[in-house]
């Protein structure tokens, strides 16, 4: 069997994430450890915060097809929409070959790709960029501007954002979350998060009408550096877009399983 060492990782750092987030969002999120299956779903407007995966490791064809009827199933249970996180590299060859046609068949579609990451990249340097000032997020003014960045960035409407970070606890402080200003005005965000021993990377997002500027990378990098100074970690992950992926590799995050985020069809 191939090495899924960084797979493994990588899906256990989404589920053991993602719970906190989700739990914070509704303590009574549908948040369960299935057979193969983990649900993090608070059934909110912020799709993202609607999660399952898989945790098979090298299942076949026939229990990924079972799989994807299964998840299928609790997605439709649900009143908002949201993604199947499945992660390629934890699949066996048979199953690879045969997913785009059980998704199909399971009423699934393929949203859009992403990559797993990580490294041993802290500590990092103090940031610094000639156009921003970076603010850590601990009011509810900074939470909406995060929001906003993030449904910006995503193409959500700004009350799905909202919907999933307004007013939360947890962001203002457990979560190593930053802005950073342009002139008083954000224009990209970034969070970091402990999770069983790692620094776990989530929502980084920049105002379409300011990237490819260094922006992302640059608010990426604070907090990574205000994490790994409160908490003395040195190994840190995250979870991709095809973007964003360059972006850490410059910062020293290397990719582990390609990601497949998945809908439901119609």
């Amino acid at each position: 069997m191939a090495d899924r060492t960084a797979s493994v990782e990588s899906v256990e750092q989404l589920a053991v994430a993602w719970r906190a987030l989700v739990l914070d969002r509704d303590p009574a999120a549908d948040v369960r450890d299935l057979p193969g299956i983990a649900v993090r779903w608070a059934d909110c407007r912020f799709a993202f915060w609607n999660g399952v995966t898989l945790t098979d490791v090298g299942p076949d064809a026939a229990l990924l097809e079972q799989r994807l009827s299964q998840v299928a199933d609790i997605m439709r249970a649900k009143r908002h929409p949201g993604f199947l996180w499945l992660f390629e590299d934890l699949l066996d060859d048979g199953a690879r070959a045969a997913l785009g046609a059980a998704a199909q068949r399971a009423g699934l579609r393929h949203a859009f790709p992403g990559t797993g990451m990580a490294g041993d990249v802290l500590p990092l340097p103090d940031p610094r960029h000639p156009d921003l000032v970076f603010v850590r997020v601990t009011t509810d003014e900074h939470l909406l501007a995060y929001a906003d960045l993030n449904s910006r960035a995503y193409g959500f409407p700004l009350e799905d954002g909202r919907d999933g970070i307004a007013g939360s606890a947890l962001w203002k402080t457990d979560v190593h979350a930053y802005l950073a200003l342009r002139e008083g005005v954000p224009v990209a965000c970034a969070a970091a998060v402990e999770a069983a021993g790692r620094l776990f990377l989530a929502l980084v997002a920049t105002d379409p009408q300011w990237q490819r500027r260094g922006y992302g990378e640059a608010v990426t990098r604070k907090a990574l550096h205000e994490g790994g100074l409160a908490t003395g970690l040195t190994r840190a992950t995250l979870h991709a877009t095809a973007a964003g992926a360059p972006v850490y590799r410059r910062i020293g995050y290397q990719p582990n399983s390609p990601i497949h985020f998945y809908g439901l069809a119609g």
